[in-house]
């Protein structure tokens, strides 16, 4: 029971990385919170966390929004009093579009889910974790977040932005007792394509990230993921703050 004791807001939480992370911290002895746009999603991880023997509590909420980020911690500390572990996993796709190409909407959107909502919620977080005597926020980044072919131009920036706020996060607050580390991740089996609609991908965008894609040595499951995800929240991990760690099979590693 590696998490006993330990409350666990988790982003994304009805699907993919999220989804896994929930159904594995909750059977290492954590209470979690799953936080999720979707209500449908929501309520079965939250059935299945339950029919298990765990503890859960579902939090609807757009991760986006500055209001319902601050709800979501906020009902972590009225259900279990605390915040041990933040997991800002919430994400969504690009259409593969270069800077030329770039819609508004597409930009405001990939960068208000996957890089303002963390930012929002590692605010709120910190001073709930300081004043439980720390804790561990775990953003999960991807290779677009280090370098520049894996996806679109909002993508890319999103993920780009979500490491400079785990570096910077892990150096202001590691006297106070404060962890925080990214999962680069490669190529997973989730549903993020879903979150966008593939007729308007931009196929001049999409013909030149296959060359990179060319080289992915492997698709990984949600659950290899989670299990990182994993380590950064034990204390097992405890001196290691700041690290941005590939689980891409190797991907990046040319």
């Amino acid at each position: 029971m590696r998490l006993q004791g330990k409350v666990a807001v988790i982003t994304g939480a009805g699907s993919g990385m999220g989804r896994a992370m929930a159904n594995l911290f909750a059977a290492e002895g954590a209470k979690i919170v799953a936080a999720e746009w979707n209500e449908t999603t929501l309520a079965e991880v939250v059935a299945e966390v339950k029919a298990a023997g765990g503890e859960i509590a579902g939090v609807q909420g757009n991760v986006a929004d500055q209001g319902d980020c601050e709800r979501i911690i906020d009902d972590a500390v009225a259900q279990f009093g605390k915040v041990d572990v933040l997991c800002n996993n919430a994400g969504v796709m690009d259409l593969n579009a270069g800077a030329a190409e770039m819609d508004n909407a597409i930009w405001e959107r990939c960068l208000g889910i996957n890089l303002t909502g963390p930012m929002y919620l590692t605010r709120k977080a910190i001073p709930v974790m300081k004043a439980a005597g720390g804790g561990s926020i775990i953003n999960t980044a991807s290779v677009a977040g280090v370098g520049g072919g894996a996806a679109g131009c909002a993508y890319t920036v999103s993920k780009h932005g979500i490491i400079g706020l785990t570096k910077n996060t892990a150096f202001r607050y590691c006297q106070e007792g404060i962890r925080c580390n990214a999962i680069v991740a490669g190529a997973v089996e989730t549903n993020i394509m879903q979150s966008v609609d593939p007729t308007k991908m931009d196929p001049t965008g999409i013909a030149r990230s296959q060359t990179w894609y060319a080289a992915i040595p492997g698709q990984l499951k949600a659950t290899d993921i989670a299990n990182l995800a994993l380590f950064f929240a034990s204390d097992e991990s405890k001196m290691v703050n700041g690290a941005c760690v590939p689980a891409d099979a190797g991907w990046t590693s040319a």
